[in-house]
């Protein structure tokens, strides 16, 4: 096993136990005896060196494996999202990997989105992507002629019943 994949174990072992409650109640047992022994010790310079030295050392090591594992938990979060946005119809997949994007770029396309938002906003249905949405539009406007055009038919074919219902009962 490579020294990377040792040190990713130990830093995922490392932050999940250190999120317990017992972790938690270890360290104030530590800072409880700490103040305890102040007395002891007259308060004395060593005695704060101590704690600071120790408390200085954890917190040092403390950010490099919590940034390992936030640093794996957030590609493994990229790596699923990617995924759904490829894998949904209409979705774009231009934004797919986008954390890669330099922050001109970023800030285009957040500047996109932002138009979206502000139209959906304003929209009594969002669907979503703009491709998706044009599509409805379209579509309820493709329905909304067919609809016309349809009572239009209903209307002349009405009125032709009508006229040849008239045409019948005129004697020649």
């Amino acid at each position: 096993m490579s020294f990377s994949e040792t040190f990713s174990r130990f830093a995922k072992w490392t932050a999940h136990a250190s999120g317990r409650p017992a972790t938690f109640a270890l360290a104030f047992l530590v800072i409880a005896v700490w103040a305890v022994t102040g007395p002891l010790f007259h308060f004395s310079d060593t005695w704060q060196l101590v704690i600071n030295t120790g408390t200085t050392i954890v917190t040092f090591l403390m950010v490099f494996l919590i940034q390992n594992t936030q640093n794996r938990d957030s590609t493994a979060m990229q790596i699923k999202l990617d995924e759904l946005i490829r894998a949904l119809q209409g979705a774009h997949n231009a934004v797919v990997s986008l954390e890669e994007a330099g922050d001109a770029e970023l800030a285009r396309v957040k500047e996109e989105y932002d138009e979206l938002a502000q139209r959906a906003r304003g929209s009594a249905d969002d669907t979503g992507s703009p491709e998706v949405a044009k599509e409805a539009a379209s579509a309820e406007s493709k329905a909304a002629d067919a609809k016309a055009t349809a009572e239009e038919a209903k209307r002349t074919a009405g009125e032709a019943r009508d006229e040849a219902k008239r045409a019948a009962r005129r004697p020649d």
